[in-house]
């Protein structure tokens, strides 16, 4: 990831606007910041939250809250609960996000 032109800011999420995404079950709710090609995101889902797709973005995740059982595309799982994160490439390992009791998630890709 090269970071570049990215002058020092602060950003107070509870004023970046919520959009709705819908999963396959659940609702994800995005608060977005752009910076350049990196964008940064605030993710909450909802309990029972399935993705409706399989993802093969690169991520660096952080759980804040809840808990999030991440599935990759050969079946392997894994349980985040707060303050563990995952790491993955771009198309590297497709992988689907599920909560059972809903998640608050820092992402940045």
């Amino acid at each position: 990831m090269q970071m570049s032109d990215i002058p020092f800011g602060t950003t107070d999420w509870s004023t970046v606007e919520r959009t709705e995404h819908k999963g396959e079950t659940g609702i994800a709710y995005w608060r977005t910041r752009q910076f350049g090609g990196i964008r940064v995101r605030l993710v909450e889902y909802t309990p029972g939250y399935l993705a409706d797709h399989w993802c093969s973005k690169g991520h660096v995740l952080l759980c804040l809250e809840g808990e999030l059982q991440t599935e990759l595309e050969d079946g392997r799982t894994y349980t985040l609960t707060p303050g563990m994160s995952y790491q993955v490439g771009d198309n590297a390992e497709a992988h689907r996000s599920y909560t059972p009791t809903g998640a608050k998630l820092f992402i940045v890709d």
